[in-house]
């Protein structure tokens, strides 16, 4: 990750986790309660920017959202939709009609437009390992698009380097927002933007409205959170695990299970 408020090591990573509730000083849980707990800064002098790799959490009851006990690892995918519902939804905000990257959160993006009741977005991907799994929209590779009037692209894939043909496919007007977490600076040949005059937005984190909204949509059925955890491992085997994450283009999402853990 680029250098970031609260970085640095010692750190506890992870800020998506599930979990039960063992002991409540707030009457809204109970134990044995399923909760989402999008980290927590319970580790004394350890950095815990995201703090949600831990057997143990000690949080505010305030941060936490109550969901469905039957939903089980799936729960942990709340933040991730609830960033891609907080780039949507809002003031003003278009949905996309063309989405970059087919990870966990280009997915969501296509399932959140789909679900709004919005047409469907194309999706573009270049890795053939993520290049299947559509519901209701269509994947194809950028060079088989020859469309250059999107009036909102997304970008999902974090690649800094793709500013400058995202612009070339753009309407005169048109918006560029940027979805992805971005670990170089972005930089974009100012005559194509002038010409189209483009508009950029950066989406921030999801808010905790945008995650009790996606909740709901979850629950309603109208959102599903199937087929994006394609592996799992135990904690304490996290160096592998990590390293699947980041290296194997196949996985999408990778769970950590502290269930069988002291």
């Amino acid at each position: 990750m680029p250098p970031f408020p609260g970085m640095g090591y010692p750190l506890v990573p992870g800020y998506e986790a599930v979990g039960e509730v063992v002991e409540s000083r707030s009457p809204a849980f109970k134990t044995g309660d399923r909760l989402f707990v999008p980290g927590a800064s319970c580790f004394g002098q350890v950095r815990g920017l995201f703090g949600g790799a831990a057997s143990h959490l000690v949080t505010s009851a305030d941060r936490v959202v109550k969901i469905d006990r039957k939903v089980r690892a799936e729960g942990t995918l709340l933040a991730l939709a609830a960033t891609a519902r907080h780039a949507i939804a809002g003031l003003g905000n278009q949905t996309p009609e063309l989405i970059v990257g087919h990870g966990v959160l280009g997915r969501l993006l296509a399932r959140l437009t789909l679900a709004a009741g919005c047409k469907p977005p194309t999706v573009w991907e270049i890795n053939p390992d993520r290049a299947h799994g559509a519901d209701g929209y269509q994947i194809m590779h950028p060079d088989e698009d020859d469309r250059h009037d999107y009036n909102c692209i997304f970008d999902a894939t974090g690649d800094s380097g793709l500013l400058d043909s995202l612009v070339g496919r753009l309407a005169k007007g048109g918006e560029i927002v940027l979805a992805g977490f971005y670990a170089k600076p972005l930089t974009f040949a100012f005559p194509m933007a002038f010409m189209k005059e483009a508009r950029f937005r950066v989406a921030a984190e999801w808010r905790k409205d945008d995650l009790i909204a996606t909740r709901e949509l979850v629950e309603a059925g109208a959102l599903s959170l199937d087929g994006l955890i394609t592996h799992q491992s135990p904690a304490m085997d996290a160096t592998a695990a990590y390293t699947t994450a980041f290296t194997d283009a196949s996985c999408l999402k990778m769970i950590l299970s502290w269930e069988s853990t002291p």
